[in-house]
C-alpha cells in the first residue's frame, strides 16, 4: 500500500530529515514510527499525506507517486487518507457533529448519508451523546476522539497519526489506543508516530525506528527501544 524508494528530504536550512529511506507497508498493517526528537519522524509522516514533498525518490500510496503528484491533485489524494494530530485541529465554532460532518461536506456527499455516517462514527468513538457540544466543552481525550472520528468518517484506507496521545494523560491514552485498535481490526492501515514507550511495548505492532533521517530498525512486534 505504501512504498518509499530512496527517499531524501533536505530542507532549505541544510537539514536532511530523510536520508535514503526504503520501506514497504502493506494494507491492514499497524506501524509505530519511533525515534529521538529531531530524528525525522514528523517528516516521514508528513511526506505520506504530501504536507512535505521529497527532494528525491518516490513515495507510492495506492499506486500514486506523491513525489510527482500535482498540487491540484493533493485534495483528492487526502480523501483516502485520514490524519490525526497531537493538537486535535478542530474547528472551534462548530460542534462535534459539525466538525465530523465537515469532512464529508467538502466532498459533497448527500445530506442523508452524512447524517447516518457521522452518527455511526461518533458511536464508534463513544461520543454519540455529545454530538451537539462544542470542542471547548470537551476534555482533551474527547477532543482527540472527535479528531479521530473526523479522520475516519469517509472510510479512508490509511490513517496517519502524529503523536496522537502526546497531550493526553495515561488513562486517556489507553482509551484512544483502543479506538485505533478497533479501526485497524476493520482493515484500515495505521501509521503512528509516537514517543509513548509503554504503549509500544504493550500493544505490539511493527516498529520502524528512525535516526538522523534513516531507518535503523524495522521489527515485526517490536519494542520501543529508547529511554523515555
Amino acid at each position: 500500500m505504501i512504498e518509499m524508494k530512496e527517499v531524501y528530504k533536505k530542507y532549505s536550512n541544510g537539514v536532511t530529515a530523510a536520508n535514503g529511506i526504503d520501506v514497504n507497508i502493506q494494507q491492514g498493517e499497524f506501524v509505530y514510527v519511533v525515534g529521538p526528537s529531531g530524528a525525522g519522524k514528523s517528516t516521514f509522516i508528513k511526506m505520506m499525506y504530501r504536507e512535505e514533498k521529497p527532494t528525491k525518490g518516490s513515495i507510492m500510496i495506492n499506486g500514486i507517486n506523491l513525489a510527482t503528484l500535482r498540487p491540484s491533485k493533493v485534495p483528492l489524494l487526502r480523501r483516502n487518507i485520514g490524519v490525526v494530530f497531537q493538537d486535535f485541529k478542530l474547528l472551534p465554532t462548530l460542534n462535534v457533529y459539525e466538525n465530523v460532518a465537515f469532512a464529508l461536506e467538502v466532498i459533497e456527499e448527500q445530506p442523508k448519508y452524512i447524517k447516518k455516517r457521522v452518527m455511526e462514527t461518533l458511536d464508534l468513538v463513544g461520543l454519540k451523546h455529545k454530538a451537539r457540544m462544542l470542542p471547548t466543552e470537551l476534555s482533551g481525550g474527547e477532543q482527540q476522539r472527535v479528531s479521530i472520528a473526523r479522520s475516519i468518517v469517509n472510510a479512508p484506507k490509511l490513517v496517519i497519526a502524529d503523536e496522537p496521545t502526546g497531550n493526553l494523560d495515561p488513562e486517556t491514552s489507553w482509551e484512544i489506543m483502543n479506538i485505533f485498535e478497533e479501526i485497524n481490526t476493520r482493515g484500515t492501515t495505521i501509521v503512528m508516530a509516537t514517543h509513548n514507550k509503554e504503549i509500544v511495548n504493550t500493544i505490539k505492532h511493527r516498529v520502524i525506528a528512525i535516526e538522523s533521517g534513516k531507518i535503523v530498525r524495522d521489527q515485526m512486534r517490536g519494542d520501543y527501544g529508547y529511554e523515555s
